[in-house]
């Protein structure tokens, strides 16, 4: 399946000529190893592939004991594999490289010795206990990999032009009229279902059996809470909580994760390096509360007060609604029929968090709670800076909306209080393209152009 980041591979390949590695880092199934395999395939005369998850021992001993004596080193381990790499022209791949990190580690004396390029891939890689006995290596290139996003999805379901179609209306804020709409939110559905892991995509495009792909998505949970028990050691039992209760956080009307309802005595403070653990295995998408919408999001960050979303919405639907396969099965039925309304707006609004994050915009929203002043009662889904900073109306407020009737009493709200600091305001909805009291509506589909390209439409990357 073709996925973007096989672009940036490229890049990579052509500026660094060998003087890095190149790191990618994501989530356990989200195709790091596919792509690898598939990118040295095409673009070497050779290759290697070392699996570390099933390694031998034999092989780990060389890494052990011949790196100060490359020419034994490589004598050795191409043995081991019986094949041959020509010098400048192969490229080898260590996949898996957080299961023995002393191979990450030799990746400064392999890139200084010059012979080959090298591709490492990992899940779980920045956390402690997989580098706390290593130097890590200055010699990376990293790249993070996500699911597919939806025009990824739409090029492995058939429909490869779809999305110039969109960009084109985006660029231009036409509407691009009933049947086309239409048709293209039955696309959008169907990603909401399957969501971007690509072996749900991968069944979704050639059986079109929606058990199937359900099957596919539940394994993948139930390997994402293995990796927890396995990896997460004394944060292990926080980890499984959090990542359990996601469902049920989002399935409020305020979606901030209140920490109440998994652990009575717990404190925000005292789950940092649980969100962040979970974070840096990029099976979540954390959205942080900020103070006021100006320039430097970050730097006005609230870290107690945060929203927590599913790394994939599809996995998601199957958390969600799994109690069991008839279920399951009419819940799909009713998304893609547009006749579900219990949960859509837990669905629309991890959705849109998935796009803007696959799209490399990290999560904000704002909440005001006050119990004096409604006027500053409010909440906002998400906050978007733009990527050309400046002093004065940087950031875009965007609410997302799952139904045909709605209001937005807090983005009305926000606009009048933070003028002076606001861009253009959004509405994502299920509807087409419009505008209503200076806020720009467009339909859900268009979310990752709001944070990927500038208003005057950039062309595809």
């Amino acid at each position: 399946m073709k996925r973007k980041i096989y672009d940036k591979l490229l890049e990579w390949k052509r500026v660094s000529n060998g003087k890095t590695a190149v790191m990618l880092d994501g989530a356990r199934r989200v195709g790091k190893s596919w792509i690898a395999e598939e990118f040295a395939r095409n673009e070497y005369e050779a290759y290697l592939l070392i699996d570390f998850a099933k390694v031998s021992s034999k092989v780990k001993r060389y890494f052990n004991e011949y790196l100060e004596d490359l020419d034994t080193f490589f004598m050795y381990l191409l043995s081991a594999y019986n094949v041959e790499l020509p010098k400048g022209k192969s490229v080898i791949i260590f996949d898996e490289v957080q299961r023995f990190p002393r191979a990450r580690e030799a990746i400064k004396y392999l890139v200084a010795d010059g012979r080959f390029h090298y591709i490492e891939t990992g899940s779980l890689i920045s956390i402690q206990k997989n580098v706390k006995n290593i130097v890590i290596p200055s010699e990376e290139w990293h790249l993070e990999m996500f699911p597919m996003d939806l025009e990824e999805f739409m090029w492995a379901t058939g429909h490869p032009m779809t999305m110039p179609v969109v960009i084109k209306h985006f660029a231009e804020r036409k509407p691009l009229g009933r049947d086309l709409h239409e048709s293209i939110m039955d696309v959008f559905r169907q990603y909401l279902v399957v969501g971007g892991m690509p072996q749900a995509v991968s069944e979704f495009a050639e059986s079109h059996d929606l058990r199937q792909v359900d099957a596919v998505k539940r394994s993948i949970l139930a390997l994402y809470r293995a990796d927890i028990r396995k990896f997460a050691g004394a944060l292990k039992g926080k980890a499984l909580s959090v990542f359990n209760s996601i469902p049920a956080q989002l399935s409020k009307h305020e979606k901030k994760f209140m920490l109440s309802e998994i652990d009575a005595k717990g404190r925000m403070r005292g789950y940092d390096t649980t969100f962040e653990w979970l974070e840096s295995a990029m099976t979540v998408n954390l959205c942080r509360g900020a103070n006021e919408p100006n320039v430097g999001l970050e730097m006005n960050c609230e870290r107690t007060s945060l929203k927590c979303y599913l790394g994939d919405t599809g996995l998601l639907v199957s958390m969600a609604f799994g109690e069991s396969d008839l279920v399951a099965e009419d819940i799909h039925n009713r998304i893609l029929s547009d006749r579900i309304e219990l949960n859509k707006g837990m669905l629309v609004e991890n959705v849109v968090a998935q796009m803007f994050r696959v799209a490399g915009h990290k999560l904000y929203f704002y909440s005001n709670s006050s119990r004096t002043s409604s006027e500053d009662r409010m909440e906002v889904d998400f906050l978007v800076a733009k990527s050309n900073l400046t002093r004065r109306h940087n950031i875009s407020p965007v609410e997302v909306k799952s139904g045909r009737s709605y209001a937005y009493e807090s983005l009305s709200k926000f606009r009048r209080k933070f003028a002076s600091s606001l861009d253009k305001a959004y509405v994502l909805h299920v509807k087409d393209v419009g505008e209503k009291d200076g806020v720009i509506h467009l339909p859900l589909y268009m979310a990752p152009l709001i944070v990927s390209r500038s208003e005057e439409g950039r062309t595809a990357e």
